[in-house]
């Protein structure tokens, strides 16, 4: 009798942990799924404003390329996207690509709508807060709030490489090398403390916080974290402007 009392406990833990587990793996395909048509909502958006909208100046022009750089990328991360953090950093960089349209639009004096919220990277970096023209190593550098034929070109504002670049307009791309390579030069880290040094609104660069022995490739893990995703409220723009 025993015998069979230990045998229908073990039948019954068994049916347990084959049910339990058939709900986790439901609810993790719920929310892949979910996360899924998250970011598919947000590339069709990203989309749609890459093929109706045209720059009309040098400005607008770069910030509608940059955008549809994003939608391309966006793409091609949405056919691979396997997990829920794959399926965020699509939704990521869509949104990325939205904030160049909206920067497009401004540089056209078109209404850009309301504020798209901004990732945790976003906040840190802060923005550009007023003119600037710097000079290093003999080149000439200038940063702005705001497009015009001396700064056309546009970065929504993060983390690259492990360092915060401000929202705002640039004479050009100086970050783009730290995107690819996931490190930043020597010269970058002098550019950046000359630039933003003692600029309201944002982040610390001071040549003590970039001092090379902080600047080793241990600490430029990559470009931006993909787990950063979380900055995001994505709850908050269900209604307002439609881009």
């Amino acid at each position: 009798m025993g015998t069979i009392v230990w045998v229908v406990v073990l039948v019954l833990l068994v049916a347990g942990v084959f049910y339990l587990v058939s709900q986790s793996n439901a609810r993790k395909a719920r929310e892949l799924d979910d996360a899924k048509a998250e970011a598919r909502r947000w590339v069709e958006r990203l989309g749609g404003q890459v093929m109706s909208l045209t720059g009309s100046n040098a400005a607008s022009t770069q910030a509608m390329a940059d955008a549809s750089e994003r939608f391309t990328a966006a793409g091609s991360q949405m056919e691979q996207a396997r997990t829920i953090p794959q399926a965020r950093l699509v939704t990521e960089t869509a949104m990325e690509g939205l904030h160049y349209v909206r920067a497009a639009r401004e540089a056209m004096g078109m209404d850009p709508g309301p504020a798209l919220p901004e990732s945790a990277g976003q906040k840190q970096a802060g923005a550009v807060s007023e003119d600037r023209q710097v000079a290093v190593e003999g080149h000439q550098y200038a940063a702005s709030p705001h497009s015009g034929s001396g700064t056309p070109y546009y970065y929504p504002g993060g983390m690259v490489a492990g360092r915060p670049v401000p929202r705002g307009w640039y004479s050009e791309p100086w970050w783009k090398p730290a995107l690819v390579a996931g490190a930043w030069g020597v010269g970058t880290f002098l550019l950046m403390d000359a630039m933003f040094s003692g600029m309201h609104g944002v982040g610390d660069y001071g040549m003590g916080d970039m001092g090379m022995g902080d600047a080793g490739m241990g600490d430029m893990g990559g470009v931006a974290d993909a787990g950063d995703t979380g900055g995001f409220d994505f709850g908050d723009m269900g209604g307002g402007f439609d881009f």
